[in-house]
């Protein structure tokens, strides 16, 4: 009989370390999986990144290089979709729905925009460093090959021999910086608004299509031949002569400040719930790394980087602050009935 109880004990005892032992088996399924160190893997996370469309070739590589920097230092996969086009076009379809975690837009007013409908926060420029720019351009025309026209500034966009190629800045952010770069022009050159409305006025007649997005506009200007001259940014140029396009341009020397800000949009982070990698991919846009990418794109260096031959220097450069920032600007040019659609109407 003691011999029998022995056994029923022991039995026992062995029928419960195998249960204990199913039971830690089926929480480790059931939680997080192990990796061959033992680390623990974490759950995939996804990110919607929502841009326009010029930096795109940037971003390809700076989402690279952070996916694997993120899994290799939390053991988490982060996976990306991405959307570009026109940054006008972009903000309605963020603001109507589009479920953006990150927008790289193509000028301040366009994400202010977001903070008007509660998706950004409204000190979005103090959250990131640089206040919040993350690339930076200027203006540029591109000409026939030879530059049979002699276009080498903002004022021969005006001549009525001159037809060119811009982005429609009802749908595109680069192209209102175009529309900033010639009232700045104007306004340097020591003209008043009214004669700087003028100006632009009489350039804007010569334009002979208005694409969509500043990638289109480049395509319709060397793909398609229309046009003597092209606007559009400078880093575009140079990116299109990486890809081995022969371009012949040139580089005011009044020029204007191009900056494309990006911002955390918090309403859709706060749904989604993950805001910590967000964060951190922002905060990585800023870093030496991903800096070289948007120069390599050809973006001018931000900060200490190294100064790079391709740039030439800019006798004086303007900014969207002098004219009261984009919110001023774009009521100024853009809002309904402005000055940009009655020089539409001007030119049926």
């Amino acid at each position: 009989m003691i011999v029998e109880q022995k056994v029923r004990m022991l039995m026992g005892l062995f029928i419960g370390a195998g249960l204990s032992l199913s039971l830690v088996a089926c929480g480790n399924g059931n939680d997080s999986k192990n990796n061959q160190s033992g680390a623990t893997q974490k759950k995939d996370v996804e990110i919607t990144l929502v841009g326009y469309a010029v930096p795109k070739a940037a971003h390809d590589q700076i989402i690279r290089k952070f996916v694997a920097k993120w899994q290799r230092e939390h053991n988490q996969k982060v996976t990306f979709k991405q959307t570009y086009g026109g940054s006008g076009s972009q903000t309605r379809a963020v603001i109507d729905g589009l479920p953006a975690d990150v927008v790289h837009l193509a000028l301040g007013g366009d994400v202010d925009k977001l903070a008007q409908a509660s998706l950004v926060a409204a000190d979005w420029q103090k959250k990131l460093p640089n206040q919040s720019i993350v690339a930076q351009s200027v203006a540029a025309i591109i000409t026939r090959p030879g530059n049979p026209k002699k276009i080498n500034s903002f004022t021969d966009l005006a001549r009525p021999d001159v037809k060119w190629v811009t982005a429609n800045p009802k749908t595109s952010g680069g192209a209102r910086w175009n529309v900033l770069a010639l009232w700045n022009d104007a306004i340097k050159s020591g003209e008043n608004e009214a004669k700087a409305t003028e100006f632009v006025a009489t350039a804007f007649k010569n334009v002979v299509v208005q694409p969509k997005d500043a990638r289109e506009a480049t395509d319709a200007f060397v793909k398609q031949g229309q046009g003597d001259a092209l606007l559009n940014y400078e880093n575009e140029i140079l990116f299109a002569k990486e890809r081995g396009q022969s371009l012949d341009y040139v580089v005011p020397a009044v020029n204007i400040s191009i900056d494309t800000p990006v911002a955390i949009v918090d309403k859709n982070v706060e749904k989604h719930g993950n805001r910590e990698v967000v964060e951190a991919f922002v905060q990585y846009l800023f870093a030496p790394e991903a800096q070289a990418e948007f120069v390599k794109l050809g973006y001018r260096p931000m900060g200490t980087a190294v100064a790079d031959t391709r740039f030439p220097k800019i006798k004086t450069l303007g900014t969207v602050t002098e004219y009261g920032g984009w919110n001023n600007f774009q009521k100024k040019f853009f809002a309904e009935g402005a000055i940009y659609d009655k020089i539409q109407a001007g030119k049926k």
